[in-house]
């Protein structure tokens, strides 16, 4: 490293010699650019261990706070940035609540007849400290699960709209972008 930083001075100084400053500032601009990059985000979270409560239900929808939660659980254990712990132990808690839910058409063929359906899911979601019980943050999401009619179920659209939403929250929650 030392010869390639000695050998950039000396042709660095030779067009400054010759008056070619602009030739000598690019290449100083164009090898001084070349650190050290890094593709993994700016950061992680100092969270290393967090409680996930079971989430609420403000819908309809019997059931499905609970496989939400389940697969919350799941997505954090499978990602292992963090430890999912009792709250005892924990860092933070992940709190949540489903507020509201629908299913609507989505595509429609010539005939006017439905191809796909989306369900909608709205979610309250925030990230606790449990020692005093301060935010770390707190959002309204929401998530569309796209189904096809004839092929699949509506519990498809809903397992892919979670997936987004485990997906939303582990970034929200492990990264400190």
């Amino acid at each position: 490293m030392k010869s390639l930083e000695r050998l950039l001075a000396a042709v660095v100084k030779r067009m400054v010699l010759r008056k070619s400053i602009i030739p000598a500032l690019a290449i100083i601009l164009l090898i001084g650019g070349c650190g050290i990059y890094s593709f993994k985000p700016g950061g992680k979270s100092d969270i290393k261990a967090i409680t996930i409560e079971r989430f609420g239900n403000d819908t309809a929808e019997y059931g499905l706070a609970d496989r939400l939660t389940d697969l919350v659980i799941d997505a954090f254990i499978s990602d292992g940035n963090m430890k999912v712990v009792p709250l005892d132990q924990a860092d933070a808690v992940l709190v949540g609540t489903l507020t509201g839910y629908s299913r609507r058409p989505y595509t429609y063929d010539e005939n006017d007849q439905v191809l796909e359906n989306q369900v909608v899911m709205n979610f309250d979601i925030s990230l606790k400290k449990p020692a005093d019980d301060t935010e770390i943050w707190n959002e309204k999401m929401s998530q569309i699960g796209v189904y096809n009619v004839a092929s699949e179920t509506e519990e498809d659209g809903q397992n892919r709209a979670i997936g987004f939403l485990v997906e939303t929250v582990i970034n929200r929650t492990t990264k400190s972008w």
